[in-house]
């Protein structure tokens, strides 16, 4: 087990203990009072399972399971359609119209802020101003004298419970690193900061910071006073926001936070997810449009919270010929029974559930190139629900006519994205976009 680093006295300490101080395990927020049984768990490995009499909503969980057909309504594993193409713009069309993304303009103006190389790459510091919020801020990394257009990947970092940051998470532009992002880096990428590695391997790559992560979190400045609970904003402060301390105080609240903000878009008539696949397909914009690209081999990947970008991005925006989910794959089934509790409010759009299960959102991109990537002791998920994930993504692939185009795999070990993996995932994109 690795040790973090407190940042009081700089003294290790353990994870169950930095689960604790972060409210967090392996890229998603956990809701209040879930924290120590996580952390037992996580140390125990996966010790809740699928029941028929007991669930994390105790009696009412079976009945709230049964409420989903199997297959849903729109799931290719029916034997509705003639065609995938019949099915995918029906399945599409109800998807599109539940996840409700909000319609955010034209790619914005790009303004290249600093140019410089580090550590065999050529490094682009940009920023974007949407319609609203404060500046998308993002990387663009690429190979040092690369000449002519190269495959694209948009790497999605992670949650982390970890809001302050955003692209820094997956990428290095310099030594110096925040001493929290390189702990980051350690525990969840063996120490890699995956987005430079590949693409050194000969690809463009933008990193951007998800909306309320960043650049795009909420800031103290911007908010009406909040007086209850641990979302009180009195005597907080976006003064010295480097410091480490004023990052933790900072994390805490925006985890406490995340209930506000999601109640506020579904008021508003849109969803996180849908949020999300709006500000990401932005950034989609912003990297196919340029001339070093080349906009018929573009990939998206991510972990955990990266991941569940990848399954709304991947699934909804087929300019993506290779997508890469990890540490974010199983079903609806296992949240309603197990999990829910382990996962972000960003998880969410209700009703979807009636139409598709969880695989299968990323299964509308289906004969597209697809990989899943999966830890066997992932205290996020059921081991055995992540297994059945794979199955039903399998299924929908062969249904489609295209079961070489689909990959799972599962590794040892707790929620990451290791080197391993990496490689794994890097091999998959030379596959598909070389």
């Amino acid at each position: 087990m690795k040790n973090k680093i407190n940042s009081n006295n700089h003294q290790p300490t353990s994870r169950r203990e930095f689960i604790k101080s972060s409210a967090a395990i392996g890229g998603l927020s956990i809701l209040p009072g879930s924290i120590t049984a996580l952390a037992n768990q996580n140390e125990m490995g996966n010790t809740m399972k699928i029941s028929e009499s007991k669930s994390i909503i105790g009696a009412y969980g079976p009945w709230a399971n049964g409420l989903m057909e199997n297959p849903p309504k729109l799931s290719l594993r029916n034997d509705r359609w003639k065609d995938t193409d019949s099915w995918r713009k029906e399945a599409m069309a109800k998807a599109n119209d539940i996840i409700s993304s909000p319609d955010i303009g034209d790619t914005p103006e790009v303004t290249i802020k600093k140019k410089y190389t580090y550590d065999g790459v050529e490094i682009e510091e940009l920023s974007w101003q949407l319609p609203y919020g404060r500046k998308t801020e993002a990387i663009l990394l690429k190979p040092i004298g690369a000449e002519g257009q190269l495959p694209a990947v948009l790497g999605l970092h992670d949650h982390g419970g970890l809001k302050y940051f955003g692209k820094r998470k997956i990428t290095r532009t310099t030594d110096q690193m925040h001493p929290m992002m390189s702990d980051h880096q350690e525990e969840y990428y063996e120490g890699n900061a995956w987005a430079n590695e590949i693409a050194k391997r000969g690809y463009v790559v933008l990193v951007h910071d998800a909306f309320a992560f960043a650049s795009r979190r909420v800031f103290f400045k911007d908010m009406t006073e909040i007086k209850w609970g641990h979302c009180a904003t009195t005597g907080m402060s976006d003064d010295n926001p480097e410091e480490i301390d004023n990052i933790k105080a900072y994390n805490t609240w925006a985890g406490e936070h995340e209930h506000i903000m999601a109640k506020s878009l579904f008021s508003s008539g849109t969803t996180w997810p849908g949020v999300f696949l709006a500000e990401d397909q932005i950034a989609l914009n912003v990297l196919s449009e340029r001339k070093d690209v080349d906009t018929e081999n573009l990939g998206c990947a991510g972990l955990s919270g990266g991941g569940l970008r990848t399954v709304f991005l991947g699934g909804m925006d087929h300019r993506i010929k290779c997508a890469i989910c990890v540490g974010l794959m199983s079903t609806w089934s296992d949240f309603i029974l197990n999990k829910s509790y382990t996962h972000t409010w960003m998880t969410y759009a209700s009703l979807l559930p009636k139409y598709l299960d969880f695989p299968e959102i990323l299964g509308l991109r289906a004969p597209l190139p697809t990989m899943t990537l999966n830890n066997d002791q992932d205290g996020l998920f059921t081991l055995s629900e992540m297994k059945r994930a794979d199955k039903i993504l399998q299924e929908v692939f062969e249904i489609a006519g295209a079961q070489d185009h689909y990959k799972g795999g599962f590794y040892p070990g707790i929620h990451k994205f290791d080197a391993q993996m990496q490689r794994d995932a890097f091999n998959w994109f030379d596959k598909w976009l070389k």
